[in-house]
C-alpha cells in the first residue's frame, strides 16, 4: 500500500511521469526539408477565422529546428517519459512509402536517441490529426483504402524507430477526430454530414488501429519488446439529476457515446456498444433509411479487433453534468443519436479554452469506471492539463494548484480504488499551436515567447512544482498540498 500520510503520498515504484506534445503544434518547419503538407497545413493556410486571428503552425515552436531546447526542457523536469507524434507528411511527403524522406528519419532518430541516451523513455503517437493532404485527396479516413495506408505507414515506423521506442499509440483521440472533423466540421477537413460520416470515419479508424496492432504482434513483438494502444478521449458523466433515472440512462449513454465507441470494440468484444446499435438502428429506421447509419463489423472483424491493445491511453481534460433530452431535429445527427445535454456545475472553475471546465475528482471516477467496465487494464493517462489565456502568468499559482487536486485524485484511484494507474502526462510540456484556438491558449510548462524570433522557453511554476513531484515520485511538503508552511 502506497504511503498516505498527511505530508508524503508517493506513487507506485516505476510509475511513468511524462508530458506530451503533438508534431503539428510544436514542430514548425511545415515545408523544409522535404516535408509534405498536412491537412492542418491546408486548413490553417485557407485562412477565414477558422484558426484565432488566422495563426498557423508553420512555425509554431519551431522544435524541428530547436530541439535541443525541448530537451533542455524536458532534463528540467527531470521526466522519465515523452510523448510526441510523428509527422506522417513528414516521414512520408504523399503518406505513402514510395518516397521516404531522409531528413524526416534523421529528425526523429535524433530526439529519440537524444531521449533514450538521458535516460527518457519515448512514448510516440502515429496519427496525432495531422494526416497527408495527399491521402485525404484520396478519400481520408472516409475511405476505408486508409486502412491499409496506415498499416504501411505504421510498420515503417515500427522497422525504422521500433529498436528504441517500446511505448506506441496509434491514433490520438478518434472521437475528437470522428466528431469535431466530420459532424461539426470545424477541424480539418470540414465535413458535416451529421449523423453519417463520423461512424464511418470511426469504423475505418478502430480497423486501422487493429491492423497496426496485429503487424506490430506478428512482425515485432518479439524482437521490440514493447507495447501498443490507441489513445481514446473521454470526459467524467455526473447525472444532473442523481434522482432521475432518465438522466442516470444519460449520463451512461454519454459515456459509452463518447468513450465505449472505440473502447468496447477493443477492450470489450470487437463490437460497438448495444445502446449505440440500437439507438441509431431505430433512427434509421425511422428516418426511412432501409439500413442503420452505424457500419457493422463483421464477425472476423469483430474477432480481428478485440483485444487490440495493451494498455489503456486515457485523455482526460474535464467533466458533465448529463441530462436525457430527445433531439427536436428530424434528421440524423450525433447528438440525436445520443439523446442527451450536457452542463456544468457554476461552482467548477472554468478555464482556457471555453470548455474546460476543471473538475479534478471527475478523473477519479472515470479511472474507477475503466477499472471496473473494462477488466482493469493497466492505464496511462496520457494527456491532461488546464490553459490559461494569453498572456499566461509565469506564477500559474491556479494552474498548479489545479495540477495538484488532479495528482491527488490519481493517487486515491491507484490506492485506494486499486485502480492500475502506471503513468501520467501532462499537457504539454510547451505553450504551443493549440488548434482553432492558436496561440491565444496556453497549456505549457514552459512559456515560449513568440514575440522573440528566438522562442526562448521558461518555466512556469507549474513546471518547477511538477519537478518536485518527479523528483519524489510523490506529493511531498506543504507546498505541493497547497497549504502554507
Amino acid at each position: 500500500m502506497a504511503n498516505t500520510t498527511l505530508d508524503k503520498w508517493i506513487f507506485p515504484k516505476g510509475f511513468a511521469w511524462g508530458a506530451a506534445t503533438a508534431a503539428y503544434q510544436i514542430e514548425g518547419g511545415w515545408n523544409i526539408d522535404g516535408k509534405g503538407p498536412s491537412v492542418w497545413d491546408t486548413f490553417t493556410h485557407k485562412g477565414g477565422d477558422r484558426v484565432f486571428k488566422n495563426q498557423t503552425g508553420d512555425v509554431a515552436c519551431n522544435s524541428y529546428a530547436l530541439w535541443e531546447k525541448d530537451l533542455k526542457c524536458i532534463k528540467q523536469l527531470g521526466l522519465t517519459h515523452y510523448r510526441f507524434s510523428l509527422s506522417w507528411a513528414r516521414l512520408l511527403p504523399d503518406g505513402t512509402t514510395s518516397f521516404i524522406n531522409q531528413k524526416g528519419v534523421d529528425y526523429y532518430n535524433k530526439v529519440i536517441n537524444d531521449l533514450r541516451s538521458n535516460h527518457v523513455e519515448p512514448m510516440v503517437t502515429l496519427y496525432h490529426l495531422d494526416l497527408p493532404q495527399a491521402l485525404e485527396d484520396r478519400g481520408g479516413w472516409r475511405s476505408e483504402k486508409i486502412v491499409d495506408s496506415f498499416d504501411k505507414y505504421a510498420k515503417f515506423c515500427f522497422r525504422t524507430f521500433g529498436d528504441r521506442v517500446k511505448l506506441w499509440l496509434t491514433i490520438n483521440e478518434p472521437y475528437i477526430v470522428s466528431r469535431l472533423g466530420y459532424e461539426d466540421g470545424i477541424l480539418p477537413p470540414e465535413v458535416k454530414e451529421q449523423g453519417v460520416a463520423l461512424y464511418q470515419v470511426a469504423h475505418n479508424m478502430i480497423k486501422a488501429h487493429a491492423r497496426v496492432w496485429h503487424s506490430y504482434d506478428t512482425l515485432f513483438r518479439k524482437e521490440q519488446s514493447g507495447l501498443v494502444s490507441i489513445v481514446l478521449y473521454s470526459g467524467w458523466a455526473e447525472p444532473f439529476n442523481p434522482n432521475s433515472v432518465d438522466d442516470k440512462a444519460a449520463s451512461e449513454r454519454y459515456l459509452e457515446f463518447m468513450l465505449g465507441w472505440f473502447a468496447n470494440p477493443v477492450f470489450l468484444d470487437g463490437d460497438y456498444p448495444a445502446v449505440m446499435k440500437s439507438r441509431i438502428q431505430n433512427l434509421s429506421k425511422s428516418q426511412g433509411l432501409s439500413s442503420s447509419r452505424l457500419p457493422e463489423f463483421t464477425e472476423d472483424e469483430k474477432r480481428m479487433i478485440k483485444g487490440t491493445a495493451d494498455f489503456f491511453a486515457l485523455n482526460y481534460y474535464t467533466t458533465r453534468k448529463v441530462s436525457y433530452e430527445e433531439s427536436t431535429c428530424f434528421g440524423p445527427s450525433f447528438l440525436g443519436d445520443q439523446a442527451t445535454k450536457e452542463s456544468t456545475d457554476s461552482s467548477w472553475p472554468v478555464m482556457e479554452p471555453f470548455w474546460l471546465a476543471v473538475v479534478p475528482w471527475g478523473i477519479r471516477k472515470l479511472l474507477k469506471y475503466i477499472k471496473d467496465k473494462y477488466n482493469a487494464p493497466a492505464i496511462y493517462i496520457t494527456e491532461n492539463g488546464f490553459g490559461q489565456k494569453d498572456p499566461s502568468p509565469l506564477e500559474d499559482v491556479q494552474r498548479w494548484s489545479y495540477y495538484r487536486q488532479t495528482l491527488t485524485e490519481v493517487y486515491k484511484a491507484i490506492s485506494e480504488d486499486h485502480v492500475d494507474v502506471q503513468g501520467y502526462f501532462a499537457w504539454s510540456l510547451l505553450d504551443n499551436f493549440e488548434w482553432t484556438f492558436g496561440y491565444d491558449v496556453r497549456f505549457g510548462l514552459f512559456h515560449v515567447d513568440y514575440e522573440n524570433p528566438d522562442l526562448p522557453r521558461t518555466s512556469y511554476k507549474s513546471a518547477k512544482e511538477y519537478a518536485k513531484v518527479i523528483k519524489n515520485n510523490g506529493l511531498i511538503g506543504p507546498d505541493q498540498f497547497g497549504v502554507s508552511a
